[in-house]
């Protein structure tokens, strides 16, 4: 029987790089994947594709509403659907031998097949065609992930009544999407077909989209989707879907109280996700769930079995790629007796519509809520000089600062590259930098990064010199 230092069951985001820093840190490393592709959801039907889409469809927009401002004169673009899935699974095909590759490169032991534990270090392999094998492991990383939630009388046939999943395999660009939930996953996807000229609806329970980022992110994001041709339907309750052949009929209740009923050819399902255990044998180890379903553990991401951890989507937390990593990273190094550290606070959130929405640290109303006094500081894209240059005049950039000590407590900001542009916000607030810090930091011009500087300039006694 193969023996190993440390085992990771899944090869997602958080997995690869767990499998990663522990071989990096010397130990005798395998990895367990029951898909033929590394990379997990993230890399295979998640983050990855669907950003390749993204792109591709802002390609189109641009090209058949933007061009001819720019002096680029073309006759009518059209979408080929089946040329941009083909790029994305390109694109998904060279990440995923990326990591393949790195797996090589660290020499860690890949097992393809469902890894479940017969014993806290015991675990069976058992791989598609039927046949099984096991291995001993000192360590083990439950590093599953998670799948798309759904609602209870919903069903799924994945042909007309979608998931994520198959939104990013589609054979045609629906005539009408309807989207239930106005979450990062369904205003992605729904951009990515509303660019390429479908009508979508979006269906969302609570009183806004993108609930859990600042409230002011969200209003801005509204419009500006609205203005591109998204409609929305908020406080409104689905009570349920049907569908009768091309057709999907989408029933729910309003803020009235009032049946209402939408309908389209195709329904995207985004409500959410939820951890995956399916299969692990939790039980012959003795590892505990919480009342969600999700692996249990300690702030050093322990289960409460001694030799036992897990990360990213199957525990607590926001379902995030990156924080998976994070914590992947986090694992390794306690297990080779270092130090590590996440601030939870500080994981940013991204939505990459466009333009690009991305917050880290506390929401204004996260701030009312404890009782904080706060000061906030704004700027508009719209007055920025390389906003204007390139078009991108929509958003704005939002510093929140302590009232007594002016240090940064949230970045919130919506405009062109703020994926990118938040990670000057987590620097800042990982060295507890104040507002004061960022004004005395010199931007190059013309960038979207000058529009840090004037929030923070404005938050620190409306001194933005550009507004």
């Amino acid at each position: 029987m193969s023996q190993f230092d440390v085992t990771v069951i899944g090869s997602g985001p958080g997995g690869y790089v767990a499998a990663i820093r522990a071989a990096q840190l010397g130990f005798k490393t395998a990895i367990i994947e029951k898909y033929p592709t590394m990379g997990g959801t993230c890399l295979n039907v998640g983050c990855i594709p669907s950003k390749a889409l993204l792109d591709s469809s802002e390609h189109f927009e641009k090209a058949k509403h933007d061009f001819a401002d720019f002096g680029i004169i073309i006759n009518e673009p059209k979408a080929d659907l089946a040329r941009m899935i083909a790029r994305k699974n390109e694109v998904v095909d060279m990440t995923t031998k990326g990591i393949s590759f790195l797996m090589d490169k660290n020499k860690i032991t890949v097992f393809e097949g469902v890894g479940s534990f017969e014993s806290a270090t015991k675990i069976k392999v058992t791989k598609n065609d039927g046949s099984a094998e096991s291995i001993e492991s000192k360590y083990t990383i439950i590093a599953t992930g998670s799948k798309p939630s759904s609602l209870p009388f919903i069903t799924l046939d994945k042909e007309r009544v979608i998931t994520s999943t198959e939104a990013l395999n589609l054979k045609e660009i629906p005539k009408h999407l309807i989207v239930i939930g106005g979450g990062v996953i369904g205003l992605e996807l729904g951009s990515v077909y509303l660019r390429l000229g479908s009508q979508v609806t979006v269906v969302e329970y609570m009183d806004k989209i993108i609930p859990g980022m600042d409230g002011s992110l969200s209003k801005e994001l509204q419009k500006v989707l609205k203005k591109q041709g998204m409609k929305f339907e908020l406080s409104t309750a689905v009570s349920g879907v049907e569908r009768n052949g091309d057709s999907v009929k989408v029933t729910a209740k309003n803020k009235k109280g009032e049946e209402v009923a939408f309908e389209g050819d195709y329904c995207l399902v985004s409500v959410g996700r939820k951890p995956y255990t399916d299969g692990l044998g939790l039980e012959n180890a003795g590892v505990e769930l919480d009342e969600r379903g999700r692996v249990k553990v300690n702030d050093h991401l322990q289960t409460n079995v001694a030799n036992i951890y897990a990360i990213g989507d199957v525990i607590k937390g926001a379902m995030l790629a990156h924080k998976a990593e994070e914590e992947g990273v986090f694992v390794a190094e306690t297990l080779a007796g270092q130090k590590p550290h996440i601030n939870y606070n500080l994981i940013p959130g991204v939505v990459y519509t466009w333009p690009e929405v991305a917050g880290v640290g506390q929401t204004e109303e996260q701030l009312k809520e404890a009782g904080v006094e706060y000061k906030v500081g704004n700027f508009p894209m719209r007055a920025l000089g390389r906003s204007r240059a390139s078009g991108d005049t929509d958003g704005f950039v939002k510093i929140i600062v302590d009232a007594k000590t002016d240090e940064i407590l949230g970045f919130h900001m919506i405009g062109a590259r703020a994926a990118d542009l938040v990670a000057e916000g987590v620097t800042a607030m990982e060295f507890r930098a104040s507002a004061e810090d960022l004004t005395r930091m010199s931007h190059a011009h013309p960038t979207y990064a000058e529009a840090v500087k004037e929030a923070a300039l404005d938050a620190t006694g409306k001194r933005a010199i550009h507004m």
